[in-house]
C-alpha cells in the first residue's frame, strides 16, 4: 500500500485548501483512512478519520465544523476540506490508512501500518 498525498499549500486566515490522497493497492478501499498533522515543534496528533464505508467519522475537537472528511472507495481517495482556516492550523497533513478504525480514529491502542508522505499547509495571519 503507498500513499500520496496532496493539495498543500499557503492559504490566508478565513481561507480554504482541499488535501487529497491517493492510495494504491484495492485493500484500502476497505480500510479506515484518515489524516494527521505536525506542526514544528509538536507531536504529531490526529485530525481526522473515516471509516471503510464512509458511515462514521471522527474529528479533533479544535477542527471539528470547519474540516470535512470525505473518500471515494472507486478511486481509493480520501479528502480533506479545510475551511475557516487559522494560523495554529499550520503543519505537515499526513494521511494514513490500516484495517481497524478505533486505531486510526484513536479510540484504541495499535499500529497505524501505511502512512503518505506529507504535504505542508501553511495559514498565515
Amino acid at each position: 500500500v503507498q500513499l500520496q498525498a496532496s493539495g498543500g499549500g499557503l492559504a490566508q486566515a478565513g481561507g480554504s485548501l482541499r488535501l487529497s490522497c491517493a492510495a494504491s493497492g484495492r485493500a484500502v478501499s476497505n480500510y479506515a483512512m484518515g489524516w494527521f498533522r505536525q506542526a514544528p515543534g509538536k507531536e504529531r496528533e490526529f485530525v481526522a478519520a473515516i471509516s471503510a464505508s464512509g458511515d462514521s467519522t471522527l474529528y479533533e475537537d479544535s477542527v471539528k465544523g470547519r474540516f470535512t472528511v470525505s473518500r471515494d472507495n472507486a478511486k481509493i481517495t480520501v479528502n480533506l476540506q479545510m475551511n475557516s482556516l487559522k494560523p495554529e492550523d499550520t503543519a505537515v497533513y499526513y494521511c494514513a490508512t490500516g484495517p481497524s478504525y478505533p486505531i486510526i480514529a484513536g479510540q484504541a491502542r495499535g499500529v497505524i501500518p501505511y502512512w503518505g508522505q506529507g504535504t505542508l499547509v501553511t495559514v498565515s495571519s
